[in-house]
């Protein structure tokens, strides 16, 4: 098919290096054989493969075993930060979490995206930057380049694809502020909806 809308074959080469794929490749064997099917109590452990990894992670911080991490040597997180069940960091790009952040079951951070100016859509990482004592709810997605002020909070299953200020809450996809944290003067069971 032809026309003024063809698009001309993809040229260029592969977005990461043969030794990159071989690390993600050794490490994903490891993880699976290692750490994957571990008992939940096991953080320990699993910081320590991480930390073999490249990974810098802070003491007392939780990661349970069915956590997906594309690049340990891309990732820090802070201390006492819990990583629940399922979630996923892609981390092709940095992504930072700060100490006492709780990212949920099965929340998405993503740390890449690709260029639509060129027919190719060649990769393009653009580092993650979730503060100190931040929430990403269950099944909530934070895109490329976003950066989460302290104390912020991002709904379950919203989308977060611009910074977050700091004390704030977001829902919605795309998630939009719907108020201000109060710490200490919010009743048991104030989730954010």
């Amino acid at each position: 098919m032809t026309g003024p809308h063809t698009m001309k074959p993809l040229s260029g080469g592969p977005s990461f290096s043969l030794a990159n794929k071989l690390e993600r490749i050794v490490f994903g064997m490891v993880w699976l054989a290692l750490a994957r099917f571990t008992p939940p109590p096991l953080h320990g452990w699993r910081r320590f493969i991480l930390k073999a990894f490249g990974a810098r992670i802070g003491r007392g911080t939780r990661i349970h075993a069915s956590v997906k991490i594309w690049l340990p040597r891309n990732l820090e997180i802070g201390e006492y930060a819990l990583i629940g069940p399922g979630a996923r960091l892609y981390n092709q790009g940095r992504i930072t979490v700060g100490a006492n952040s709780v990212i949920s079951q099965r929340a998405h951070i993503c740390a890449s995206t690709h260029s639509i100016s060129d027919p190719a859509f060649p990769l393009v990482t653009r580092p993650v930057d979730i503060g100190e004592g931040c929430w990403v709810a269950a099944e909530a997605f934070v895109g490329p380049g976003v950066a989460m002020g302290a104390g912020c909070v991002v709904a379950a299953r919203a989308a977060l694809f611009d910074d977050g200020d700091a004390m704030a809450v977001y829902r919605g996809n795309p998630a939009v502020k719907v108020k201000t944290r109060k710490l200490g003067s919010a009743p048991v069971g104030d989730l954010p909806a």
